[in-house]
């Protein structure tokens, strides 16, 4: 086994960051820590800040990893409310923004990623609001009223959220998407119909296929210009997509590619750097590709290797990715990567609002969506990860378990 490095530095508060520590406080790491964040919050989960949070149903202590007195150990410096501006590997420290200079045997980069942001005509007025931090939720609450008219630009997982949300909360909401449907980067025509349905019989009405072209108002925005007409609007929430913090990286010399570049240990390619989280690019074998995932299992799992990785132990990271979404009283999970799929095979009617779309590629399984079907999400999991062939027809009885299908080949066989 290897030695464990004497000062594990790590950059990044988020759920990534905080798993980190935790881990290697379960693998007893002896050495010092030193956790550098730029919010002023201890580390946090980010998915409740579009769902319960925003609604309001959860209180701010509840989104924390673990509470502050888990931070009360003479060997963790916890430094909130500072930006790392530069890595020195030659010298093997960091440079923060209050002058500061941190060094580290090994360097975890925990960085994140940030929404992206319109560069369009009145994009600076107020009222206009992106949704990644507790600050952003801070900001959005007051003007989030019963009757206010909200408009959500973008109808991906954090729009509809929001969405959802804001119609409990008895707002009156519009989606903008320029795209032809909801969630269509990321699930079938079949699952994008039933979650349009379900938010118009909410009172949600969309705007599909529609550009924004900028903003109206004087100090505040009044309206969304669309090139499908004006949207009156006295608060606009965007949820365009985000994209990694790869600065800090790309800077020190580390290879970047839609992320930091790191291998199936977290290893980025710069000495003694490690890299976990929504900003890594990294390599899944059993999906025979690189990707980056924004994700919470994803950030768990990445975190959970590196401590390993970091205390001697050759752990390398190999999971079927997983996700979920809740609107309304509809709780979608997702298992697999859908991306290339050349079927879909239904197991349910959308209609009883408990079903699940299964993706296949070449006959293989390799996603699943369910809809209020747990067990499904379940089963498709160990399927999903085999590469399995099962006939679509009995896929398609939504009375049989996926798990006791019978299997007509899996990946490499």
């Amino acid at each position: 086994m290897q030695d464990q490095p004497e000062h594990i530095a790590v950059v990044g508060a988020g759920h990534a960051a905080g798993q980190l520590l935790v881990s290697l406080r379960q693998r007893n790491y002896a050495g010092r820590i030193t956790l550098v964040g730029d919010e002023s919050w201890y580390p946090y989960q980010r998915p409740p800040l579009s769902k319960k949070f925003l609604l309001g149903e959860l209180a701010v202590e509840r989104l924390f990893v673990k509470p502050p007195s888990f931070y009360d150990d003479p060997g963790l410096s916890v430094r909130l409310g500072e930006e790392v501006g530069a890595i020195d590997t030659g010298a093997k420290a960091l440079r923060t923004s209050r002058g500061d200079v941190v060094p580290y045997d090994s360097l975890v980069l925990a960085t994140g990623a940030s929404p992206r942001r319109l560069g369009l005509p009145g994009a600076d007025l107020g009222g206009i609001h992106y949704l990644r931090s507790i600050g952003d939720v801070e900001a959005i609450r007051p003007g989030l009223v019963p009757g206010c008219r909200l408009t959500v630009i973008g109808a991906g997982y954090i729009g509809l959220e929001v969405a959802a949300v804001a119609r409990m909360l008895g707002a009156r909401v519009t989606v903008v998407e320029k795209l032809e449907r909801v969630l269509s980067r990321v699930v079938s025509p079949a699952v994008s119909s039933f979650y349009e349905v379900e938010h118009r019989a909410q009172g949600v009405e969309f705007r599909l296929g529609a550009d924004v072209l900028g903003f109206d108002g004087s100090r505040r925005v009044a309206a969304v210009r669309t090139s499908a007409g004006p949207v009156e609007a006295d608060l606009v929430i965007v949820g365009i997509g985000v994209a990694p913090n790869t600065i800090l990286a790309a800077t020190a010399g580390l290879a970047t590619d839609d992320g930091i570049v790191v291998d199936t240990r977290c290893r980025t390619t710069g000495e003694a750097i490690f890299a976990i989280g929504d900003c890594t690019n990294h390599p899944n074998p059993l999906l025979g590709r690189r990707l980056r995932l924004e994700s919470v299992h994803n950030a768990l799992e990445q975190a959970k290797t590196a401590a390993a990785n970091l205390c001697g132990e050759a752990l390398e990271y190999a999971q079927i990715p997983w996700f979920w979404s809740d609107q309304y009283d509809l709780k979608l999970q997702i298992a697999g990567i859908s991306e290339g799929y050349d079927q879909t095979v239904l197991r349910g009617d959308p209609a009883s609002r408990s079903f699940a779309c299964l993706y296949l590629r070449q006959g293989r399984l390799l996603a699943v969506d369910a809809i209020n079907r747990a067990r499904d999400f379940m089963q498709a999991k160990p399927l999903i990860a085999a590469g399995a062939v099962i006939d679509p027809a009995l896929l398609a009885d939504a009375n049989s378990a996926l798990q006791d299908l019978p299997v007509i080949s899996v990946r490499d066989s």
